[in-house]
């Protein structure tokens, strides 16, 4: 089915209904920002494949909410289709409720998924709606159950064990840990719904979602006991007996409402209401249990690693860098050579990371987008967009690794020839607000708002922006995009603690020209305690060259130089005894002061 016969068989059903629009989230049952290929309703109805964004149809028109990262991949996707593209936050773009508001009349239904939709989510549009002229919500309906005849099916992969030596901490203790954190709150329990959460308290990782090590479960904590809602062919033997012993009971994966509804007989519950999908909250018995809406509190616990944590992490960037050397120094004799595309380049570094000890998979879909690709935020090559790559310009590549210690995730621009004066002046003015962010120096317990400005303050300076955040938490052979704390323009009240890792990745996109954005990932830890208190700094998790030839030195300072020489001398100094001689002879040439 084409897209357009797509939303013709959705029509037919909410006449059927007596529907007059229906919203189509990026998300799973687990609020899950990279889900598995049985949640990939949005994109099956509109075609587009990011990872966020929200599509609705109704009897006359069809639109598709998204952020700045996907602006350009979201117009080529939905080209041809009904979908309108709204862009997120950029002036007189209507909201979800105003344009469906102005699409339908007062007597009209809206259909949702419950088991796909948030809590929040659900009531925020509720709320929203009864102010567009009353229009009403219908949950807990879908109808791609009977028009998405391939549907692939919830997966069933198998579940492994995460190693203590890795993780630093048994399960045991996280879930005790946790309890403690829910009796401060009042709370005698919870439901985790999140995957990554529950791959952590767990110590369990699995494949179920592309890139991200996570199993599809829910994980129910009480005062006295704890259960795994899985289906247990997930389970091998290994698994079955590592539960046992850490008292963790199973239950099939579709028992979950039941037990809320019939078995769980506690004071009260916590559920996040960001995490929690609307259907599972309204199974929850209210006449016994009270609900507490409340922020779970395990991404802050996870957010902050382990010291076997960072040990992991440190190894796994030192063969992510040595993986990162051995491209960077076929790249630009492998172009100038002729014959090589983005595909081309994204397999070659797959393979060099996939030699790694540790490797299990990427952590994300490579981004290599060549010149006026490169200003397409989130562009992801496909044999349809795939183009030649040729010495001169730029090549932006964002990519990273999923190494069983640790999860990696860099970018680098690269000078592949002859460049322009803008585009020298645009490499250097990311690498400054690069740098400044590298520099700072904060009190324990700063968010990440307040030090966003310092990635971008040169940029300010000269009328120039992003719309994307500047950093992100990273998992531990997990998620690559890990919350709770984020460094971004919007306010994020999460604060910054010492053990939490984080990107630095700011950039620059000129569309139907080039972007450029260059990104380490960064460990926080102490720097001084004074009389005013303990202060933090941030030390590069990533040991890779920064491309040089680029630079407008001039536009540098004296301390962005210094910072630069020195973090070349730290990746020459650990890289070096992994490579062979003629790397060693690039990587110190790649590396040297300017």
């Amino acid at each position: 089915m084409t897209i357009n016969e797509r939303v013709a068989a959705l029509r037919e059903v909410m006449v059927r209904e007596n529907v007059g629009a229906f919203v189509f989230p990026s998300t799973d049952a687990h609020n899950s920002e990279y889900v598995a290929d049985h949640w990939k309703g949005r994109e099956w109805i509109s075609g587009f494949d990011g990872s966020a964004g929200v599509a609705v149809v109704t009897m006359h028109g069809a639109a598709l909410w998204t952020d700045s990262r996907y602006f350009l991949a979201a117009e080529k996707q939905i080209g041809g289709t009904e979908f309108q593209l709204m862009k997120l936050k950029m002036p007189g773009t209507p909201t979800l409720a105003e344009w469906i508001g102005s699409q339908l009349d007062g007597n009209s239904e809206v259909g949702v998924d419950g088991t796909v939709n948030s809590y929040s989510f659900v009531e925020n549009l509720i709320s929203d709606l009864r102010h567009e002229g009353g229009i009403t919500v219908r949950l807990n309906f879908d109808p791609l159950k009977s028009i998405w005849k391939d549907r692939p099916s919830i997966p069933n992969n198998k579940v492994a064990i995460q190693p203590l030596e890795y993780t630093g901490e048994d399960t045991e203790s996280k879930i005790t840990r946790i309890k403690s954190e829910l009796r401060k709150m009042h709370c005698d329990g919870m439901l985790v719904s999140a995957l990554d959460d529950i791959a952590w308290i767990l110590n369990l990782r699995g494949t179920d979602v592309h890139c991200n090590p996570v199993f599809v479960s829910y994980l129910l904590i009480e005062e006295s006991n704890a259960t795994l809602f899985i289906n247990e062919e997930k389970i091998t033997g290994d698994v079955k007996g590592y539960l046992e012993n850490q008292k963790i009971s199973v239950q099939g994966y579709d028992n979950v409402a039941a037990y809320l509804k019939r078995k769980y007989f506690a004071y009260n519950i916590l559920l996040d209401p960001d995490e929690t999908n609307s259907y599972m909250v309204a199974q929850v018995d209210k006449e016994k249990t009270k609900v507490v809406f409340a922020k779970s509190p395990v991404p802050r616990m996870k957010a902050v690693k382990s010291a076997a944590e960072i040990k992991g992490f440190h190894d796994a960037m030192l063969r992510d860098g040595v993986a990162m050397v051995k491209f960077l120094k076929w790249l630009n004799p492998a172009v100038e050579a002729g014959g090589e595309t983005e595909m081309s380049l994204d397999r070659k570094l797959t393979g060099l990371r996939a030699e790694q000890k540790l490797f299990k998979d990427i952590s994300f879909d490579t981004i290599v987008g060549y010149e006026q690709h490169g200003a397409i935020v989130h562009y992801e090559a496909t044999e349809e967009t795939d183009i030649p790559v040729q010495p001169s310009g730029f090549v932006l590549i964002d990519s990273g690794a999923q190494y069983q210690d640790g999860t990696t995730d860099i970018t680098r621009t690269v000078a592949l020839g002859p460049l322009t004066e803008e585009q020298k002046k645009v490499y250097t003015l990311v690498l400054k607000g690069h740098i400044q962010l590298e520099l700072a120096k904060f009190p324990d317990g700063a968010c990440g708002t307040q030090l966003d400005a310092l990635a971008r303050e040169a940029m300010w300076r000269e009328g120039m922006n992003f719309l994307h955040g500047t950093g992100h938490g990273v998992g531990s052979y997990l998620c690559v995009h890990e919350g709770p704390h984020q460094i971004r323009m919007e306010y994020m009240s999460t604060p910054l603690h010492e053990g939490m890792t984080v990107t630095d990745e700011p950039g620059l996109y000129l569309a139907g020209k080039f972007g450029v954005r260059i990104e380490n990932t960064l460990l926080i830890r102490k720097y001084l305690e004074t009389e005013f208190g303990q202060f933090l700094q941030m030390e590069p998790l990533t040991l890779c060259p920064i491309d040089t030839l680029p630079i407008v030195k001039s536009m540098l300072s004296e301390e962005e130089i210094n910072w630069l020489n020195m973090y070349h001398k730290m990746v020459c100094d650990k890289l070096l005894p992994y490579l062979d001689d003629s790397e060693k002879r690039w990587l110190i040439d790649a590396t040297k002061e300017i």
